[in-house]
């Protein structure tokens, strides 16, 4: 259920972009909203206290976000709580944010390596991941993990690409246990 709320809004938040002609706006602020909310995790509490009536509600939201947004953000966030809605606000934005950068063609990618890479490393990763997808740009983010002993893994949202000398010791081991237990066998 929740995922189709978050569909039937976020499409609706995305076609009112498109006829705005301010996609990249409303894809920053969906953004900025996000941290908004996880950074003020009191703010759900008030959005979803019983005893503060919906009027009360919109009129905060309105409050906080007349002004700083978009008008047409604020009052599509005063719709989500007037529907009652508000547990949703940040899968609805999470789900437009997703339909923004398929639109756009824009890729996330997460890269975790042994070590810091360079910004030569990170610039000719960038590239030849373009290269290799259908992709226009990627929003990039590096972690290191030195546990990885060497190589790397890429996430391009569900494919995984691990060349690390971790998993590859794994591999190996896996083969001679293999090995050994068809000997052992024979």
């Amino acid at each position: 259920m929740a995922k189709l709320v978050s569909k039937v809004y976020g499409d609706a938040l995305f076609e009112t972009a498109m006829e705005s002609g301010r996609m990249d706006v409303f894809y920053e602020e969906a953004q900025g909203l996000i941290r908004i909310f996880d950074d003020n995790p009191q703010m759900t509490v008030l959005l979803n206290h019983p005893r503060i009536s919906k009027e009360e509600k919109t009129a905060v939201m309105h409050q906080i976000f007349s002004g700083k947004v978009q008008e047409e953000m604020t009052s599509f966030l005063k719709l989500v709580v007037e529907k009652e809605r508000q547990d949703e606000i940040v899968p609805i934005l999470r789900y437009f944010i997703g339909q923004v950068r398929e639109y756009k063609k824009i890729g996330t990618v997460n890269v975790t390596s042994a070590a810091a890479l360079s910004a030569k490393q990170k610039e000719t990763l960038e590239k030849k991941l373009l290269a290799t997808t259908s992709y226009k740009k990627f929003e990039m983010s590096y972690q290191v993990d030195t546990g990885l002993i060497g190589g790397m893994v890429i996430r391009i949202g569900d494919r995984v690409v691990d060349s690390s000398i971790r998993t590859r010791l794994y591999q190996l081991k896996k083969e001679l246990s293999a090995l050994q237990l068809s000997q052992d066998i024979g």
